[in-house]
């Protein structure tokens, strides 16, 4: 299934992407009750496992059927133009990010390719949704795009071994892992530079992990301002998704909802040579796209302070 989140307000709403469109699962359940126990939200699907997502199939298959035995209709399908989207993800308990995950990409920064993963993190203050305006910080001259597959842990796990890693992952999303270069690289820990407001979008969707098939087998893309910049596949990840997670449940337990970054390929601008670095600025409009995920879109604004009002 293709899960989403319908941003009402402060509240993000579970939808779901079908073929005919988007279905907005609140409002359609709304008087009901055959289908009370119809999980309403993205983390209540991926807490509620294999039940709660089967409980959902059962519903879209009622919707899809007509209701009340009535022909087929498009009536219960919201208009995914003008609906607010949230992160797929919007309450990830870990947001685990791995550096210098792609042959090509530690090539093109000059550095070695890794012997175990390098990991660093970001904070849910960096979450962001496709279509949203992410702010380039006024201390930040030196903003990158990175895009990255997104792996979204189903099932808690510790100590998992490479054979079995898989079977913990409820499902994939397109990720961004926006960095600040200038202030990643101020110090050895990325942090600063890597989760700042807005800096980790996730979506449009999360893709179950059946859907997906091999997560090392997926081709990338990032475009700025319909350019392309990054093209490359999984399948040059230095750690394979298996490999990651295994890893990771080996150092601290996994648990449903978490979200590890899994690196990006080369073609980020700090990969360029010096004189070719121009970083995003003010309206650059930077899409990122994975194989049977969807394409992530958001536009970069800078926002000058003057005179107590936002210009």
């Amino acid at each position: 299934m293709k899960l989403l989140s319908i941003r009402k307000g402060y509240r993000n709403i579970l939808g779901i992407g079908t073929d005919n469109g988007i279905i907005d699962i609140e409002e359609d359940i709304q008087g009901n009750t055959e289908w009370r126990n119809v999980p309403l939200t993205v983390m209540e699907v991926i807490h509620g496992g294999e039940e709660a997502l089967q409980r959902l199939k059962q519903f879209v298959r009622h919707l899809e059927s007509g209701r009340e035995g009535t022909t087929s209709t498009t009536s219960y399908l919201v208009d995914k133009n003008t609906m607010k989207w949230g992160p797929c993800v919007t309450e990830p308990g870990k947001i685990i990010c791995v550096g210098l995950n792609y042959r090509k990409h530690a090539i093109e920064t000059g550095l070695p390719i890794p012997k175990v993963p390098i990991l660093f993190n970001k904070f849910n203050n960096s979450l962001s949704a496709h279509g949203d305006a992410i702010l380039i910080p006024q201390m930040a001259k030196e903003v990158d795009y990175e895009v990255e597959l997104a792996i979204v842990i189903g099932k808690t796990g510790k100590d998992l071994t490479v054979t079995e890693a898989l079977d913990y992952v409820f499902g994939y999303c397109t990720a961004n892992d926006v960095s600040a270069r200038d202030l990643q690289l101020k110090t050895p820990q990325w942090m600063l530079g890597k989760t700042c407001d807005g800096f980790c979008p996730l979506g449009p969707y999360l893709v179950t992990a059946d859907e997906v098939g091999d997560p090392n087998k997926l081709g990338l893309r990032t475009y700025v301002n319909n350019e392309i910049r990054q093209q490359s596949n999984t399948e040059d990840m230095v750690f394979h998704c298996n490999e990651i997670i295994s890893y990771v449940s080996k150092h601290m337990t996994l648990s449903p909802g978490d979200v590890i970054l899994t690196g990006t390929p080369e073609g980020v601008i700090m990969g360029y040579p010096p004189e070719k670095q121009i970083y995003l600025k003010d309206g650059d409009k930077v899409s990122v796209e994975i194989e049977k995920l969807g394409t992530l879109t958001n536009t970069f604004r800078l926002f000058a302070l003057l005179d107590g009002q936002e210009q």
